[in-house]
């Protein structure tokens, strides 16, 4: 049996914009291929993929935009290991968390990571854009990771959760220690999926949680859009190629007039 109640969580309650760009906006059905029955990008992954801390600090919100950079550059022959003293500066940057004295370290919102992410960029990498994804719709979170490497989500985590090989819903269904959120939230990047259920990222390893986890405890997932990953488009460089299916273009041109 697993034990990971000593481990840190960090994700604060979802803090919903209603400028939120949606993923579903940007699909476009006719043109977009079904999603693979499997996919598993954590295989090209070279070396361990680290903590980045968060076995004793509140950063998963940041280690999981580490552990995304990690698996967009692996394919690549220069793959990006974030230092945990980048993702601490990143936590800190944005939570206000002093690494001297471990003040202030009381998590994150996921959107004010990926604003910074955005804008700032962690360990050296910014992100083009990210679109809210609805966790309800399975069909559109298989896209998200197939398209664009990956999505980052937040979990409300059940207590059961600490000593489980693989997240799933406990017998007893979510009430007492299944109840969402009795442990706390969390931060992870999901980068596969099948049948059974999907692949994460969390202290430092691969983790299988079911479909039925998802749907009793995700509470707020975004496909995040990078360079890192896209293909460069060979007339412009600095633009990414769209994929099949997603209007790219459409969902830049809003993002632009969203935050000017």
């Amino acid at each position: 049996m697993v034990d990971h109640s000593p481990m840190k969580l960090g994700k604060q309650e979802p803090r919903h914009d209603p400028r939120t760009l949606q993923f579903a906006t940007y699909l476009q059905p006719k043109e977009l291929p079904p999603p693979p029955a499997s996919v598993d990008y954590t295989k090209a992954v070279k070396g361990p993929w680290g903590m980045m801390r968060n076995d004793s600090v509140g950063d998963c919100t940041c280690a999981a935009a580490g552990h995304l950079i990690m698996e967009w550059t692996a394919d690549t022959d220069h793959q990006v290991d974030p230092t945990d003293t980048q993702i601490i500066e990143a936590y800190s940057a944005i939570t206000g968390y002093d690494p001297k004295t471990g003040s202030n370290d009381n998590g994150a919102v996921e959107t004010d990571v990926l604003n910074y992410w955005r804008k700032t960029g962690v360990g050296g990498h910014t992100i083009l854009a990210y679109a809210a994804l609805e966790p309800g719709n399975t069909q559109h979170v298989q896209d998200a990771i197939d398209l664009f490497g990956g999505a980052y989500i937040g979990v409300a985590l059940p207590i059961s959760a600490q000593t489980q090989q693989v997240w799933s819903v406990p017998p007893g269904g979510p009430t007492g220690d299944g109840k969402p959120g009795s442990w706390g939230g969390h931060a992870v990047p999901v980068m596969g999926y099948d049948s059974h259920g999907l692949t994460v990222i969390t202290w430092g390893a691969t983790k299988t949680m079911t479909w039925q986890f998802w749907a009793a405890y995700c509470d707020e997932a975004y496909a995040v859009l990078s360079m890192d990953f896209l293909k460069p488009d060979p007339k412009n460089p600095k633009d990414p190629v769209a994929p099949s299916g997603f209007d790219l273009a459409a969902l830049q041109a809003d993002l632009a007039a969203v935050v000017g």
